[in-house]
């Protein structure tokens, strides 16, 4: 079995264009790729919880917050004008 793939190897660097012929670099090649799609997902993951934390707490949060500080000023001012 050693014979046949030293063979292969003699083969495959033969000529212009040697071919790469490794099981272990199309693993590691294919693990990168998988650790790279897994790092890109939950890059996403995060970006997409940062931008729901962002809606929450600064959009509704604050505008209610404001909103809530406009009518009790509104009606405040409202039963100091009409005492």
């Amino acid at each position: 079995m050693a014979n046949i793939k030293y063979l292969a190897e003699i083969i495959a660097t033969k000529g212009e264009n040697p071919l790469i012929v490794s099981i272990i670099n199309q693993n590691s090649q294919a693990d990168a790729e998988l650790d790279r799609q897994l790092r890109e997902l939950q890059f996403r993951q995060e970006l997409r919880k940062d931008w729901i934390l962002f809606i929450v707490r600064d959009l509704v949060i604050f505008s209610t917050t404001i909103l809530f500080i406009l009518l009790v000023s509104g009606y405040a001012l409202f039963m100091h004008i009409y005492r």
